[in-house]
């Protein structure tokens, strides 16, 4: 059996939404000193809705690969469900990670919900 799925190669060799996104009003980083990983979020909310994301991250092709996952899953998604984002979902949706991989995971979940945290610090607009 292969270590990662064909999902997790795809999205590590052809990773989506890379970069940053100089107008972002919400902004969340997450660092694993375990692993050395490091995951930043930049999101652009507008009424409610996620209009565009991005990310950088510095590690392992299973951080490259969660990151570019969670961002497909939540660009364009009313912020409503992006708050419901859970690593297993973005693992799942990447057709599994090793156990010793989910962490990767875990920080995109994180990397989102700090974001969200920032957009509501920056507007005062509860979300």
């Amino acid at each position: 059996m292969a270590l990662y799925s064909e999902k997790v190669m795809d999205h590590f060799r052809n990773p989506r939404n890379v970069g940053v996104l100089e107008d972002a009003n919400g902004i969340g980083e997450v660092g694993n000193a375990k692993c050395g990983d490091i995951m930043k979020m930049y999101l652009k909310i507008e009424n409610g809705i996620v209009q565009d994301v991005k990310f950088e991250t510095f590690g392992c092709g299973s951080a490259i690969a969660s990151s570019s996952m969670a961002t497909e899953m939540i660009k364009g998604k009313p912020v409503s469900e992006v708050k419901e984002l859970t690593n297993k979902a973005v693992a799942e949706a990447l057709d599994g990670l090793p156990d010793y991989k989910m962490h990767c995971s875990v920080l995109a979940e994180e990397a989102i919900k700090l974001a969200l945290e920032d957009y509501e610090k920056r507007t005062g607009e509860k979300i």
